[in-house]
C-alpha cells in the first residue's frame, strides 16, 4: 500500500494547454480500443507530484448540453429481483454463470463479448472508476496532474482525483462514456463517487459530490445508459430521483443498508455485494436482504468470477 503524497506544484502550463487536449481527447478515446487490443500502448505514467498547500478554487461549470438517448423509450432499467454477476478479474469473463446483469470491466471487456452476453439473452454494465486515477488505464496519460490528489488507501498505483475541476475531467469521463456506448453496454456503474467522505487531499463538499453525480447521471442517459448509484448512502435519499439502481458494497457487513431504502420504495434495483473476508453473517444477510427486497450477492474481494447467492443455499 502506498503512504498518501504530501503535496504537489500546481502547474501553469496545464490551463494554457487545455485547448489542446481538449481537441485531442475525443481521438484518444479513440484509440482506447486499440490499446484494449495491446496493452503495450497504454499509458502507465507514474505518481503524481505532491499535493499543493492551498487546494485550487473551485470551478464554474455548466453542465454539458445533453445528447439524444439511444432509443425512443430512453435507456434500460433493471428490475428489481434480477440476478447479478460482477467479475473485473480472472478474465477471460466466465459467461456460463447464471445471471441476468453482467457488472464488467470498461477498458478489457471487448465488444464481441457484450454483444454475446446479448444473444444470451443478459444485459451488460461497464465499470470504471469516475473519481480515482489509475495509472494503467489507457488513457491515463490524459488527466491533467492537478486534478490527483492523495493515493488510495490501499489500492497501490490509484490516486483521488478533484472533482470540482470539472472543465478538466468532463472531456476524459465523456469519452470513457462514450467507450461504453459504442461498445454495446446496457448501463454503466460509476466507482468512487462518495469522495467527499474520503482523504482526497482537496477539501470537497457535499454539494461537490452531489453536482458530479447528477452530472454523471445525465450524461449516462443522455447516451442511452442505464446508471447505478454505487456507495454514497448519505446522499442516497436526494440521489434516488436521478439513478436507475444501486449497487452497494459491504452494507449488511457495516450495517448500513436501510440507507438505500428510498430505491426499493421507488420500485428501484438495489444490489448489495458482500465480500467473503467481511465476516457477515450470510445467513443473516439474506433474511435482511430478502425484507428490503434487494439481490444479494457474496464475491471475494478480488471480483473473480466465483459467486453465491442466497438460492445457492
Amino acid at each position: 500500500m502506498r503512504g498518501p503524497v504530501a503535496g504537489y506544484a500546481l502547474r501553469a502550463c496545464h490551463r494554457r494547454k487545455r485547448a489542446v487536449q481538449v481537441a485531442f481527447v475525443m481521438a484518444a478515446a479513440a484509440l482506447v480500443a486499440c490499446a484494449l487490443a495491446n496493452p503495450a500502448l497504454g499509458a502507465n505514467v507514474g505518481p503524481p507530484p505532491p499535493a499543493p498547500s492551498t487546494p485550487p478554487s473551485v470551478r464554474e461549470v455548466t453542465p454539458t448540453k445533453l445528447l439524444t438517448p439511444t432509443s425512443s423509450r430512453g435507456w434500460w432499467r433493471p428490475e428489481p429481483g434480477q440476478s447479478w454477476q460482477w467479475q473485473l478479474s480472472g478474465l477471460p469473463v466466465d459467461m456460463s454463470v447464471a445471471a441476468d446483469i453482467y457488472d464488467l470491466d470498461l477498458f478489457d471487456t471487448s465488444p464481441t463479448t457484450v454483444s454475446q452476453l446479448h444473444v444470451r439473452g443478459r444485459h451488460a454494465i461497464c465499470y470504471l472508476s469516475a473519481g480515482s486515477f489509475e495509472e494503467w488505464r489507457p488513457d491515463a496519460g490524459l488527466f491533467p496532474r492537478e486534478v490527483i490528489g492523495r493515493a488510495y488507501a490501499g489500492w497501490p498505483g490509484e490516486w483521488w482525483l478533484d472533482i470540482r475541476q470539472m472543465d478538466l475531467l468532463t472531456p476524459i469521463l465523456e469519452a470513457r462514456l462514450d467507450l461504453c456506448q459504442a461498445k454495446g453496454f446496457d448501463g454503466v456503474e460509476p466507482d468512487n463517487i462518495d469522495a467527499y467522505q474520503a482523504a482526497t487531499g482537496f477539501p470537497l463538499a457535499a454539494q461537490d459530490q452531489l453536482f458530479f453525480n447528477r452530472w454523471l447521471a445525465s450524461e449516462a442517459h443522455a447516451r442511452g445508459l442505464s446508471i447505478g448509484l454505487k456507495n454514497d448512502p448519505d446522499q442516497a435519499d436526494e440521489l434516488a430521483d436521478d439513478f436507475d439502481w444501486a449497487l452497494l458494497e459491504d452494507c449488511f457487513a457495516q450495517g448500513w443498508c436501510e440507507a438505500l431504502a428510498p430505491f426499493s420504495t421507488w420500485g428501484k434495483m438495489v444490489v448489495a455485494v458482500e465480500y467473503t473476508d467481511s465476516g457477515v453473517d450470510w445467513q443473516e444477510a439474506c433474511s435482511q436482504a430478502g425484507r428490503l427486497g434487494f439481490s444479494l450477492v457474496l464475491k471475494n474481494r478480488e471480483l473473480d468470477a466465483w459467486r453465491q447467492t442466497c438460492e445457492d443455499q
